[in-house]
């Protein structure tokens, strides 16, 4: 019998991992695909292209201590800075976009070229208003969501403004926000598209909280691992092999062994059955809960109630001959995140054209260039390109999703064109994720790689039920972690911390051998 069987590879299964196995327990990981880390992971998508399958640039977890805590560094990961972060190129080629630095003073002075004084002094006092609540969110994020945890730093978050009219701050929509801070429209445009990175649309009640990782990428500028977002897996993975950790690729976790109302193991696709003292699920909830009706023991209602939605967006890879190549940008405007977005109208009728199953012409889109900062990732000559675009349906249909891809590639590359003239002749191959596509690759159910809405119904201690909201699972011996949990979606790794120290509390309290 091992002490803790965990299903999936997940970089929070991962980090869960890693914690167990160094506070000296015996850990196997099991995952069912050939290639660890799941949405973070990066794979050779075209001839010599490394492409990363999800997640791209890391910007939360680079305000946690993980990485150091780890020594990941002793394994292979190194970070390369996204300085400038975003650049939000303008409609009208004569006129300079909008660029985005970790110095919030330089980005003033590039918000009062582009829309005046008034602005760059606005966007100054938004960003110190909203980085002390950051703060305070990441420290109830990288705890349990207890009632009194919460509440204890709920006290430190209301400090300065009081109860109601943080509580106001945060229910507002976050394009009330911004209309009640900026005149300029691209500003509001740019800064809405990066809060609607989570999910919910702008105009949304308590989106205005979406904006607080703007504030955080001031203070530290996001990440790109060298060689690709996942490397990162790949460092925690052999950081939990130096720990004594096993994993195994290609080992589909089929069935949980329930005996006496206790979770005590797990069967794979192989045959082999793993006993275990504890079995922590990094997979998707509905996932563990098939995992839990198949042993008979899914909670009764649980299912109905978790919000998963209907996807986010869809992704558009691209290897291509050359880099988009905005008018009046400056070289460095392609190491972060190119907005392709000058008004909201855009995001609102994106927004209503998928809830309407009418796919826009004119998505609202984000581009990647990996290649701009690490040259490794593509042949010499050559770049990966990403688009992500908003907002596209989850469609379970085989043949409206082909429909749906080829749409997805032409409307995304137009976009790019749109700014870049001469863009589109550049590309040479194309792969496009839809959220059926999302799904079928990397278990994202319905699309949504966040795994369950970042809504307030679905956050701290309601995600993704009350009840499963402390990382314990409906049975003694089950639990839970990975974007299902609190503190959700993003390259975190606090689930995974935070489900540790969980697994380990409470197999300290049965066997006191392990304190």
């Amino acid at each position: 019998m091992i002490d803790v069987a965990v299903i999936g590879s997940g970089h929070n299964a991962l980090v869960a991992a890693c914690h167990l196995a160094r506070a000296g327990l015996e850990i196997e990981v099991l995952e069912r695909d050939h290639v660890i880390g799941g949405a973070v992971s990066t794979v050779e998508r075209f001839p010599g292209h490394r492409v990363d399958r999800g997640s791209s640039l890391h910007v939360m977890v680079r305000h946690t201590d993980l990485v150091e805590d780890l020594e990941l560094g002793e394994c292979g990961l190194r970070y390369l800075d996204a300085d400038p972060w975003g650049y939000a190129p303008s409609e009208r080629p004569d006129m300079p976009g909008i660029l985005f630095r970790t110095d919030l003073e330089a980005t003033a002075t590039s918000i009062a070229t582009v829309c005046g004084r008034a602005d760059a002094a606005a966007y100054r006092a938004l960003m110190g208003d909203l980085l002390p609540a950051a703060q305070q969110l990441m420290a109830m994020f990288t705890h349990a969501p207890t009632v009194t945890g919460i509440a204890r730093r709920a006290r430190e978050l209301t400090r300065s403004h009081g109860i109601l009219e943080t509580t106001r701050r945060f229910l507002q929509p976050a394009d009330h926000l911004l209309d009640a801070t900026f005149d300029s429209e691209p500003l509001k445009a740019a800064l809405a598209w990066l809060a609607s990175q989570s999910g919910p649309p702008p105009h949304a009640p308590a989106t205005a909280g979406h904006l607080m990782w703007v504030a955080l990428m001031h203070l530290r500028p996001p990440g790109r691992p060298v060689g690709g977002s996942g490397m990162l897996s790949a460092a925690l993975a052999e950081r939990l092999r130096r720990f004594g950790g096993r994993i195994n690729p290609d080992e589909e976790v089929t069935d949980l062994v329930v005996e006496g109302g206790r979770t005590c193991g797990v069967r794979t696709a192989t045959g082999r059955e793993i006993r275990a003292r504890a079995v922590l699920s990094g997979a998707h909830v509905l996932n563990t809960l098939d995992l839990l009706a198949g042993a008979g023991h899914e909670p009764r209602g649980a299912r109905s109630r978790i919000r998963v939605g209907d996807g986010i967006g869809a992704a558009v890879r691209l290897a291509t001959t050359a880099a988009p190549a905005y008018p009046d940008a400056p070289p460095e405007a392609l190491i972060g995140m190119q907005l392709l977005v000058c008004d909201r109208r855009r995001l609102r009728a994106a927004y209503a054209a998928a809830i309407t199953d009418e796919p826009t012409e004119h998505p609202a889109a984000l581009v990647m260039t990996p290649t701009s900062l690490d040259s490794s990732l593509a042949p010499p000559g050559e770049h990966s390109v990403t688009i992500w675009t908003q907002w596209c349906r989850y469609d379970p249909d085989e043949v409206r999703n082909r429909r749906l891809r080829e749409h997805v590639a032409r409307t995304a590359i137009g976009q790019v064109e749109a700014r870049a003239p001469g863009f589109a002749e550049t590309v040479r191959a194309v792969f496009v994720q839809t959220p059926l596509d999302l799904e079928r690759e990397l278990g994202l159910r319905r699309g949504n790689v966040m795994h369950v809405e970042m809504a307030p119904d679905v956050m701290f201690g309601l995600r993704p039920l009350p009840e499963l909201s402390r990382y314990r699972g409906p049975l003694p011996g089950l639990y839970l972690t990975g974007a299902s949990t609190h503190p959700g979606g993003g390259v975190f790794g606090a689930s995974g911390r935070n489900a540790a120290r969980t697994v380990l509390r409470d197999l300290r309290r049965r066997d006191p051998r392990h304190g």
